[in-house]
């Protein structure tokens, strides 16, 4: 995605249409605003699916879904600091066999869809920026609640107001008030929002230190709920270093409360990752003490600990066991062929549960991997991958998930 110059680049690493970039680097001359700024993408998917079915086999058309979507934006410079951005996205999802499907319970959305992702007005004054209207929030700065994208179109975008400032050297400081989920849904049933305040500082070389406050006034109930995230990534010699701690709490009435008590829900996550030639790895280690408080509002938990891959619901980032610790191990590796013909992936992740209850969707352990190749062709990002999960349930009903993707990105 194609990204404005609008609010220059003191602001550059959120206030932009994008929202999905790098943290804010250091401030800088501000570049000459833009006259208007496009972009967009196409893309294309196919997931062979096995669903773990008695009745259907692995690759099965019934299984299968395709999905094409279209993404526009733009952005222009008004004059006196003032400007304004919009993107629309449309989708269309088939079955196997490249057919209109009528949606089942379990397959809600599965049909053309056209919306309004993106329509805010922008302000900036010196290193100050505003932003207001329907927006994107990147997950560097907002962890708890975070604009996902599925080939190139947002899962989700908020209606909030954002303000960004640089005046301290090396640090962005960046307080949002998030009233909805576009278009008109309450964040956890709250009539009054969510708050955010996140502070970002890079004066140390190598190093970015993060944290970010959230507090939910009204959230269900009269519940109220609140987080702190804090981060830090640093590269020593040729190794890449993280750690991040997440503390949430919620009102037992509150909807950010899962189980009606009032404990706290604590992760820590680590990770190490190196570059040799044309090989990379990074191994994340991470640890939920569930107290039943959320880590995601909604959508994709920013905890380091989540798999992102895993084809049988979110493992390894929330609180989706009643009242389950969860340790999780990660290992992530590619490598480069030469002459850009491409990358080859690989990951691994094993998360154990310490539920004792079992309930349906509670699991002892999960197991997730994938492998594949990525590549560029005529400016069309590629990738193949085949994914696997396998969880091991209390009540004896484990499960396998498997899935072949094939997708292509356009963007321009």
């Amino acid at each position: 995605m194609k990204k404005g110059l609008l609010l220059s680049v003191v602001a550059s690493g959120f206030i932009f249409a994008g929202g999905n970039i790098a943290p804010v680097q250091p401030v800088v001359p501000a570049a000459a605003p833009a006259a208007c700024d496009f972009w967009g993408s196409l893309g294309f998917r196919y997931d062979a699916n096995d669903n773990d079915t008695a009745t259907t086999e692995f690759g099965d058309t019934i299984n299968n879904r395709a999905k094409a979507y279209v993404d526009l934006g733009v952005e222009k410079a008004l004059g006196y600091g003032f400007g304004f951005g919009a993107e629309v996205a449309g989708e269309f999802k088939t079955d196997g066999k490249f057919r209109k499907i009528n949606p089942p319970a379990n397959d809600a959305g599965a049909k053309e869809t056209g919306v309004l992702s993106q329509l805010y007005v922008t302000y900036k004054a010196g290193n100050t920026a505003i932003k207001a209207g329907r927006q994107a929030l990147p997950k560097a700065v907002s962890p708890w609640a975070w604009s996902d994208t599925t080939i190139g179109v947002y899962n989700k975008t908020f209606n909030a107001v954002t303000l960004v400032n640089t005046d301290i050297a090396d640090t962005t400081l960046v307080a949002a008030w998030v009233p909805q989920i576009a278009p008109s849904t309450k964040i956890n049933g709250s009539d009054k929002g969510l708050f955010m305040l996140t502070g970002i500082y890079k004066g140390i070389a190598n190093t970015t230190l993060s944290t970010s406050l959230y507090y939910m006034p009204k959230s269900g109930n009269n519940g109220k709920a609140f987080s702190v995230w804090a981060a830090g990534t640093t590269k020593v010699d040729n190794f890449d270093l993280g750690l991040q701690a997440v503390y949430a709490k919620a009102d037992a009435n509150s909807a950010a409360q899962a189980y009606g008590t009032t404990k706290a829900t604590l992760g820590v996550a680590a990770y190490a990752g190196t570059t040799y030639d044309a090989f990379d790895a990074k191994l994340t280690v991470a640890y939920i003490k569930d107290g039943g408080a959320t880590l995601n509002l909604g959508g994709t938990s920013g905890f380091w600990g989540n798999v992102g891959y895993s084809v049988a619901g979110n493992i390894g980032g929330d609180a989706v066991e009643s009242g389950a610790n969860q340790t999780i191990v990660k290992l992530d590796a590619g490598y480069k062929l030469p002459s850009n013909y491409g990358r080859i992936f690989a990951g691994a992740a094993y998360d154990k549960a310490s539920s004792t209850t079992a309930a349906g969707s509670n699991y002892d352990s999960a197991l997730a991997a994938r492998v594949g190749y990525g590549f560029k062709v005529y400016g069309v990002n590629a990738k193949v991958e085949y994914r696997y999960a396998k969880i091991k349930h209390l009540n004896g009903a484990d499960t396998k998930n498997q899935r072949i993707r094939v997708e292509g990105i356009y963007k321009f």
